[in-house]
């Protein structure tokens, strides 16, 4: 049964069956994570349902609220599976693609998915500079996910080429969001983008370091010279 009490938990409206969906996918995360480098921190229960799975939750109820969920889309970056996966789980409607450059990482996305018998899931072993010069994933996707991937400015250059024109990224920052919002100014320009909204995500029970969910819309299709050869965004960003 659902819970639907608007003052709970985005993790307490999920179905009994979602609820132990996530269980199977945090044992996975804690049985991979020494192998598969899946995450820095946090490596016990609790901080991967708060740090990983409510704050994905968080950001899909963001973008619910807003509209602005759009299905296929696709986690760049995606590593343990954060959003992308979570997102799954609690919308197993949506089509996603999951884009990982780590041969690990992408083989434990794989198993999962396999596992899990997901389906309209598909896992991506690239480069993000690369897959954005791929006519199968360019100017294709209405959204792109984007966790802990890089500053905001490098970051627009990884994805944007993949979000269609019209389409959005949504992309939590930490507490560096406003500098790098600042900074990512020549960046979004370069791709005709905008940032439509900046807002913490509603986390319950969290006063401090919430997360900022930045908004970015694409208006135009993405300019020839763009992504530029992988490694090169990161060091010399727009």
């Amino acid at each position: 049964m659902v819970k639907d009490s608007s003052d709970s938990r985005p993790m307490d409206r999920l179905t009994d069956q979602q609820q132990r969906q996530l269980d199977a996918f945090a044992r996975r995360l804690l049985d991979d994570n020494a192998r598969a480098g899946l995450m820095s921190s946090g490596t016990d229960r609790e901080t991967i349902y708060r740090r990983h799975f409510e704050e994905s939750l968080a950001v899909l109820e963001a973008l619910e609220s807003r509209a602005a969920l759009a299905s296929p889309l696709i986690d760049v970056g995606s590593g343990g599976g954060f959003p992308g996966l979570v997102l799954k789980i609690a919308r197993p409607e949506l089509e996603m693609t999951l884009l990982e450059a780590n041969g690990k990482k992408a083989a434990f996305l794989e198993s999962v998915v396999e596992e899990m018998a997901f389906e309209g899931v598909r896992v991506v072993h690239q480069r993000a500079e690369e897959a954005g010069r791929d006519p199968v994933h360019r100017d294709v996707y209405p959204l792109a996910l984007a966790r802990a991937v890089a500053p905001l400015r490098v970051l627009l250059e990884l994805t944007l080429p993949l979000v269609r024109p019209g389409g959005l990224l949504a992309a939590p920052k930490g507490s560096a969001a406003d500098r790098e919002m600042a900074e990512a100014a020549g960046a979004l320009a370069a791709f005709d983008a905008v940032i439509e909204d900046a807002s913490p995500l509603l986390l319950p029970g969290r006063a401090e370091r919430v997360p900022t969910l930045i908004l970015v819309r694409k208006h135009s299709a993405t300019p020839n010279r763009y992504p530029r050869r992988p490694g090169i965004p990161a060091k010399r960003p727009l």
